[in-house]
């Protein structure tokens, strides 16, 4: 059975930019619900139940047809939003450095332009879903709870989420200010290292 995942920092060690209710509802309340639905959803397949959540959702069409909605919606909820806490630190923000700051700066030109290139296919997204960096450096875009690993894709090296439950309570309908302030508390080392890894 999947459980919900410890952060590596407080509720209320992003501050200013991501403030303590936003984390309290979407680690304890959102995420939890992905969680306890999922695990709802495998009890009607339990030969799946002890399968890694990247495994089911990178092979959809091994899901039961009844349950192959909420494993996607769910497993990719669970998924994305493990991914996400980790692209977060409260000693994050600023730029990356060494190999993956000169291939972000071959390909886009400079930093700046990276964030904006990233910044603007985030705010593009239409309703609920979100916005990754690819192994390859390209900027992909994924609806609700996809992600890239569905259907054979790479794992990502960063993702923002832009759900509404993700900001709202701190931005109100004002999702490029919350974009702004993300970029404060993002967790470069953790980038890199998926960079080298990848």
């Amino acid at each position: 059975m999947f459980t919900l995942p410890d952060l590596d920092y407080g509720y209320d060690a992003l501050g200013k930019y991501i403030s303590k209710d936003i984390m309290e509802l979407h680690h304890g309340k959102h995420h939890q619900t992905y969680v306890d639905k999922l695990n709802t959803a495998l009890q009607q397949a339990t030969d799946l139940q002890n399968k890694p959540v990247t495994e089911l959702i990178s092979n959809l069409e091994a899901v039961p047809e009844p349950i192959r909605t909420a494993v996607r919606n769910h497993g990719g909820g669970h998924y994305n939003h493990t991914l996400f806490w980790k692209f977060m630190s409260p000693d994050g923000g600023g730029e990356p450095s060494g190999a993956l700051a000169e291939a972000l700066q071959k390909k886009y030109g400079s930093f700046q332009e990276f964030m904006d290139a990233f910044s603007e296919k985030a705010l593009g997204i239409f309703g609920s879903g979100w916005a990754w960096l690819q192994p390859d450096l390209s900027i992909v875009t994924t609806a609700n709870q996809d992600s890239p690993v569905m259907n054979g894709g790479a794992a990502p090296l960063l993702g923002l989420d832009v759900w509404e439950h993700a900001y709202y309570l701190d931005y109100t309908y004002k999702r490029g200010d919350y974009v702004n302030a993300w970029w404060h508390v993002v967790n470069w080392q953790e980038v890199a290292e998926r960079f080298q890894l990848a």
